[in-house]
């Protein structure tokens, strides 16, 4: 799982070059590294969704991956939070960052789609990275459009989720799962579905019984209510669950931090975390934490891959990338304390098998509780 993503960006793609003017940094930007690594000939812009850059998924994957990208390549950066999530507000500052002479503009999330659509029209000259979604005018039905100054990126989440409900099965051995879901958007419900495979997959082959009710694959609605998080992950616990996969941003952390007072308090209870390694999100005493795993998308390394490919003349312009386990875009992360070798040998294997096509895992519902 440690290769980036080049490869495919390689052997796919076309090759387009913008090379944007550069502008001095503003109050608030961020200046890579000079003098070691060559200077690029243009700057790199990111405008946040609902979140901050610290929030432990989306934005700070993305941030991570393009302040990598900086410090490397001695990148002018620059990110801007909008007041809100609608498209004006983000049409606003990326407005604003165009206006700064930052022509490569990374956004993260779905609800960039429209304000994407507009903006790869009124600034030609400019590149834009859409991670999670592709251009659209919003309309009912609308096809998406990709132009050539865009790439759109998606990842295969259900193939991630599979190998958390692989090695959540494999380590518990017997038991119930859970599953809290954000907005019930295709991302979000393909971590459920994969995981829900996963699971069955390791009753059916791997001698495990972890099974999932459907009182307990509940989506709440939204991506930053903490508070609710807790509450949902408290009545899974209460309903004896022992892991809980949370899918939901903010709504995540609030069930891992219910995990953790339930641990503290002498409880054995699990969470799977998800985008990033939420290993340390769930640490309590001891140097212990209630995360047995993650489902990760390396959204880091996306972004970082279409910087260089800028730079190298590679920007895959036009086109709809999707990453998956075969391109090590998703899947667990390097080190999980919580995992014995033996799951962690077992699940490498399973890994294996999904690359090779020997397992194929659904992006659709199914037959699967929701």
């Amino acid at each position: 799982m440690k290769k980036g993503v080049m490869s495919l960006i390689s052997l796919a793609l076309s090759v387009t070059m913008l090379a944007g003017c550069g502008s001095k940094p503003e109050e608030g930007a961020t200046s890579g590294a000079g003098g070691e690594a060559p200077k690029a000939s243009f700057t790199v812009g990111m405008v946040t969704d609902a979140g901050t850059i610290d929030d432990k998924s989306f934005n700070q994957g993305t941030y991570e991956g393009i302040k990598r990208a900086s410090e490397e390549f001695g990148i002018e950066m620059k990110y801007l939070k909008p007041a809100g999530t609608t498209e004006a507000e983000y049409t606003k500052e990326i407005g604003n960052l165009y206006d700064a002479d930052y022509r490569l503009i990374v956004t993260p999330g779905f609800k960039f789609e429209t304000a994407i659509f507009k903006a790869q029209e009124k600034y030609k000259d400019a590149k834009f990275v859409l991670i999670d979604g592709a251009p659209n005018s919003g309309e009912q039905g609308a096809a998406p459009v990709v132009a050539e100054n865009t790439v759109s990126i998606f990842f295969a989440e259900q193939e991630s989720g599979f190998l958390a409900g692989v090695a959540s099965a494999l380590q518990l051995k017997e038991g119930e799962a859970g599953f809290i879901g954000g907005i019930q958007i295709p991302p979000v419900q393909k971590f459920n579905w994969g995981f829900q495979q996963g699971l069955s997959y390791a009753n059916e082959n791997l001698g495990t019984n972890v099974t999932i009710k459907k009182e307990n694959v509940v989506y709440q609605g939204t991506f930053d209510n903490v508070a609710a998080g807790g509450q949902l992950a408290a009545q899974m616990y209460d309903r004896g669950v022992d892991v809980v996969f949370a899918a939901a941003g903010g709504v995540g952390v609030g069930a891992i931090q219910e995990a953790v007072t339930r641990a503290k308090g002498g409880e054995a209870v699990w969470m799977v975390g998800v985008d990033v390694d939420q290993y340390e999100d769930g640490a309590y005493g001891d140097g212990k934490s209630v995360v047995l795993t993650s489902a990760v998308k390396k959204v880091d390394q996306a972004a970082y891959d279409m910087i260089k490919a800028e730079m190298d003349g590679t920007f895959p312009g036009g086109q709809t990338l999707t990453l998956d386990a075969k391109s090590d875009g998703v899947g667990l992360p390097e080190e999980n304390p919580n995992l014995s070798e033996d799951v962690m040998k077992q699940v490498e294997e399973v890994l294996g098998k999904i690359k090779s096509g020997e397992i194929t895992v659904s992006a659709e519902q199914g037959d699967l509780i929701q």
